[in-house]
């Protein structure tokens, strides 16, 4: 990570951990938000307008935070507005880099080599992880926002006057029970995977893995009455939320994470509802499963041989 603008050697994807061995996340750091005529958002300050290509993502295949933006980008039809750029899936000892992988590009925007040198640009004094998703402007030179769940709701709404503006991905009359739902989802099985994987102690990954099955069982049940997807016939930011950890579940989670009590696979109504979502057009583009297995199976913390698995290569 950085402290100060300056690069740890010792850097760990482990972000932080608790007192009884729990792993927990960073909070995001760059919060402006963009929206239509440029006022400030939620948080952060203005300035920030919408326009064609004024925007530029960076992001991972391997990383479920980046990948729901890729499915907004996709889904708001914003993929013409918005540039992109793809780091190498593998983590380096400087973190996410760029280039030098099948699928990944270089920087041809900012023209530096690791994530973390685009983090001091902006900011030459910064502390903390230089994480993806990552939302530059390629006006005033600076990042806009590095939190997922912030340019997601960006992108719903803030771009579509420029463009036919896709499905509401969150309608009014569901924002309480979506915002609900995200939070169980967020904390029980989008983070609970990573709080497994990452345990140092046995008591705080078996109090993870028990989440997570038990939000996967909820959820197999709320989709057994046949609904395509989690609030019935209209794809939502929860939905979005949902998929991009389930997609990783079966190549990574079940074995670098031990969440190994099943493969999603074995679930009929969540495999089905997986399979619902991958076949909405310009959704498979945003899922590159080599990128997913060698990114995670590159972690030497829990996989020190670095040796990835040959299956599984398809959903």
């Amino acid at each position: 990570m950085l402290v100060e603008g300056k690069w740890q050697e010792n850097w760990q994807p482990v972000q932080n951990q608790d007192e009884q061995g729990r792993f927990i996340r960073q909070t995001s750091s760059f919060r402006n938000w963009v929206t239509a005529d440029g006022s400030p958002g939620i948080t952060g300050e203005g300035g920030f307008k919408a326009e064609a290509n004024r925007y530029h993502l960076y992001v991972a295949y391997i990383c479920p935070w980046a990948c729901r933006v890729l499915m907004a980008r996709a889904l708001k039809g914003l993929k013409d507005l918005i540039t992109i750029s793809v780091v190498n899936p593998v983590l380096t000892n400087q973190g996410w880099q760029f280039g030098g992988y099948p699928n990944s590009d270089e920087d041809e925007l900012n023209q530096v080599t690791y994530m973390h040198e685009l983090y001091t640009q902006v900011d030459p004094g910064f502390t903390g992880r230089a994480t993806v998703p990552v939302l530059w402007d390629k006006k005033t030179q600076t990042i806009v926002n590095n939190e997922s769940a912030d340019i997601l709701r960006m992108f719903n709404s803030a771009f579509n006057t420029l463009v036919k503006a896709g499905p509401d991905l969150y309608p009014d009359q569901l924002s309480q029970e979506i915002d609900a739902l995200n939070e169980i989802v967020y904390t029980n099985l989008n983070n609970g995977v990573y709080q497994a994987g990452f345990a140092t102690t046995q008591a705080a990954y078996e109090e993870a893995y028990s989440k997570v099955f038990q939000t996967l069982d909820d959820l197999e049940q709320r989709l057994s009455d046949g609904r395509t997807y989690l609030f019935g016939d209209e794809i939502t930011e929860s939905d979005i939320r949902l998929f991009v950890t389930l997609i990783r579940f079966d190549v990574a989670y079940h074995g670098v994470f031990k969440c190994n009590r099943n493969t999603l696979k074995q679930m009929p109504n969540l495999h089905q509802y997986l399979h619902n979502i991958w076949s909405i057009p310009g959704i498979s583009n945003t899922v590159n499963l080599d990128h997913i297995k060698a990114g995670y199976y590159s972690i030497k913390a829990l996989n020190p041989n670095g040796i990835v698995p040959k299956g599984p290569d398809n959903i």
